[in-house]
């Protein structure tokens, strides 16, 4: 069995999800904090927007950050001015349309983490002289590592799993963009079911392992990191 299994694709798997998780964390720990204290009437469209990956199917949007992407599109013709390689069919897009189709998995979490410590200790700790930057590292961050931990396991897991997105904006090129669940599809196209066995057992696997860590963090129970 082990002669089926082909690393290219695992590794590019692993990559991607590595690259994204660290990209969403930079990205979505501020813009959940700032989702978590802002009361400006339009909290809740952003909201939506956030979290319309969850119910946007993944062709539709993979097509249009095709659109986006392409050469013509408005993001490609900004790219260009940076670099001579295309975004679409590049592993550049498929970072790209990974980090907007996963960013709820990792805001979300981290923004019901910031709301769940509350304003008094907040309010206590500014009372005490600390600026907001310094509440933040101080006092809100190692309150909420929970949050950062579901966070960083479902922003990592649901890279794993993406096929529609990847698929629209990156094609299937071995080495570049061909990620594990288009591996699979192509096994299931070839009716090579015993390597899509493999696959797939490894995907299931490894998805059950990661929404039980979830559950278990969510459920307050002490782990140490």
């Amino acid at each position: 069995m082990l002669e089926l299994i082909q690393l290219g694709p695992i590794l590019v798997t692993l990559k991607l999800a590595l690259v994204t998780t660290f990209i969403l964390l930079i990205i979505g720990t501020p813009l959940a904090w700032w989702l978590s204290n802002t009361q400006t009437k339009y909290k809740t469209p952003i909201e939506a927007i956030v979290a319309l990956p969850l119910v946007l199917p993944p062709t539709v949007l993979g097509f249009y950050l095709l659109v986006a992407l392409s050469p013509d599109g408005f993001v490609g013709q900004l790219w260009s001015y940076i670099s001579d390689d295309p975004l679409t069919f590049s592993f550049s897009g498929l970072v790209i349309g990974s980090v907007i189709y996963s960013l709820p998995f990792v805001v979300q979490p981290l923004q019901a983490s910031f709301e769940s410590i509350g304003k008094p200790i907040q309010h206590a700790a500014a009372s005490l002289g600390a600026r907001p930057i310094d509440i933040f590292f101080s006092v809100v961050l190692p309150l909420s590592y929970r949050g950062f931990f579901v966070a960083i396991t479902l922003g990592f897991a649901h890279t794993v799993g993406e096929f529609g997105v990847v698929l629209m904006i990156g094609g299937n090129i071995p080495g570049i963009t061909q990620v594990l669940s288009i591996t699979i599809y192509d096994h299931v196209e070839a009716l090579e079911y015993s390597a899509a066995h493999i696959y797939s057992a490894a995907l299931l696997l490894f998805s059950f392992v990661v929404l039980l860590i979830a559950y278990t963090a969510n459920r307050k129970v002490n782990i140490r990191l």
